[in-house]
């Protein structure tokens, strides 16, 4: 049992998990040495004194008429050249629903017994569907061979019930911000360092131009959680738009306790996001509530996004006004929407032109993606036609956490 307890704290799994694997290892070896091939052995271990006993467990099945097993040749007993391998499963049949209908269920002598050889040779009230558990003996000590096979099922068993314990752990977090340490490159992977588990994050997860030296601590967004041939393997960002979202949770406490609301985010990593705001209460300031005193509250945020700028843009429910918000530092004339094509044409100024759109087209860009509508910039008094390489749509950004019900 101390033996068991040393596992658990080492492996940080539970002791019935320990115990499971040697049930099963026990039972392996019993098979080894002592067991047919129609018994279906499982094993009561005692942890405290290390003694055990196996049984042969069966279900209770209505009788039925087993088919004949077909004669083999010598030749095909032998593999020789009459031997022919098994044919391969046949297709399914198709009900008249369309939908295939399930195989017959066989006979299987290794885990089921007839009722009326149950009541003849093990008990005699057995009805069907009922589980009966005929002790066996153990004849001798086992052999090496055996040993042999129930120390690969523990390793094999413990392994894979740690691996488990890690994938439901972090299954749990996904969607969750992490604090991690940078461990090392292998090629344009980074390597994140998460306690029980090293992380990947993939290149188009990374923020161009960031840094990631062996060591750095940092806060990473967990993408997915999968298992994998190899184990659990989870995936990490920081160019996720929900990390935006996280810290502002974070950092914010009324962002936190829900009386600001984020309606949305559009992030280039990097280099710029903006953030919807919005109040439950009239009286509470959305943008300056994220800003704080000084800007020190954005700031903290500013500062964990590596020098990210980000804009606080006032949610608004009239689409018009939210996308002259959302086009800001730039000041709009006037905002035409096209609701049948989901589509804005927005006016500014001649001095305001270079601002709406943005370095690249950037301002424009990203406010298209915060408001979900196709923005055209015009110049006011230059005609309906929109300035070249200032019409952005809204392009579908990863989607934000559903929070659990």
């Amino acid at each position: 049992m101390q033996a068991i307890k040393q596992i658990c704290d080492e492996k940080n799994i539970a002791v019935e998990a320990v115990i499971e694997t040697i049930e099963a290892a026990l039972a392996a070896a019993y098979r080894k040495d002592f067991g047919t091939k129609d018994q279906n052995v499982k094993v009561v271990f005692d942890p405290e004194s290390g003694n055990f006993e196996a049984f042969d467990v069966k279900t209770v099945v209505e009788d039925q008429e087993l088919p004949p097993e077909p004669e083999m040749s010598e030749d095909e007993k032998s593999g020789g050249r009459g031997y022919e391998p098994p044919a391969p499963p046949a297709e399914p049949v198709i009900g008249p629903d369309g939908l295939p209908i399930p195989p017959e269920k066989k006979f299987n002598p290794k885990t089921e017994v007839m009722v009326t050889a149950a009541r003849e040779g093990l008990k005699n009230d057995a009805e069907i569907g009922e589980t009966i558990k005929t002790k066996l003996e153990v004849p001798a000590a086992f052999g090496r061979m055996a040993a042999q096979t129930a120390k690969q099922v523990i390793t094999q068993k413990l392994r894979e019930a740690e691996r488990n314990k890690i994938f439901g752990e972090f299954k749990d977090r996904e969607h969750e911000l992490v604090n991690a340490t940078v461990q090392r490159r292998e090629g344009r992977l980074v390597l994140i360092d998460l306690g029980r588990v090293t992380a990947v994050m993939p290149p188009d997860e990374q923020i161009a131009g960031e840094r990631y030296e062996s060591g750095n601590r940092l806060k990473v967004y967990i993408t997915a959680v999968r298992m994998t041939t190899k184990g659990p393997e989870v995936v990490v960002s920081r160019a996720h738009p929900d990390i935006v979202r996280k810290l502002f949770t974070m950092e914010i406490p009324e962002v936190a306790g829900g009386i600001v609301k984020i309606e949305g985010v559009a992030r280039e990593a990097g280099s710029r996001a903006k953030v919807a705001v919005s109040s439950t209460q009239a009286n509470v300031d959305p943008v300056g509530s994220c800003i704080g005193q000084r800007g020190t509250r954005i700031q903290t945020v500013i500062a964990e996004l590596g020098g990210e700028k980000v804009d606080i843009i006032p949610y608004d429910a009239d689409p018009a006004k939210f996308i002259a918000n959302a086009l800001a530092p730039a000041k709009v004339v006037d905002v035409r929407l096209r609701d049948n094509e989901r589509a804005a044409d927005v006016i500014v100024s001649n001095d305001q032109l270079s601002l709406a759109i943005g370095r690249g087209g950037q301002n424009v860009r990203l406010a298209a993606r915060l408001t979900g509508w196709k923005l055209s910039i015009n110049e006011a008094g230059g005609g309906d036609q929109p300035i070249e390489g200032a019409t952005a749509e809204p392009t579908p950004a990863a989607p934000a956490e559903t929070p659990a019900e």
